[in-house]
């Protein structure tokens, strides 16, 4: 039960953890889930790689809608 809260596998792929790297970068909300997404992209679940890829297109989307308000 731990790896599925604690350090889960699909965000610990390579040397970093994602959150290491979002915290790390200062992201905001939609940047670091926009990161948060692409990292896991069909390392959750193999065959939702696409979802993934496009809920972070989805917060990057955000992010720039808000920067042009």
């Amino acid at each position: 039960m731990k790896e599925a809260i604690d350090h889960p596998d699909h965000y610990n792929q390579g040397k970093f953890e994602v959150i290491d790297v979002i915290e790390d970068w200062g992201l905001d909300f939609c940047l670091g889930n926009a990161i948060k997404y692409i990292g896991r992209a069909g390392k959750k679940h193999k065959d939702k790689e696409i979802e993934d890829l496009k809920k972070s297109i989805w917060y990057i989307e955000r992010r720039i809608k808000k920067l042009g308000e």
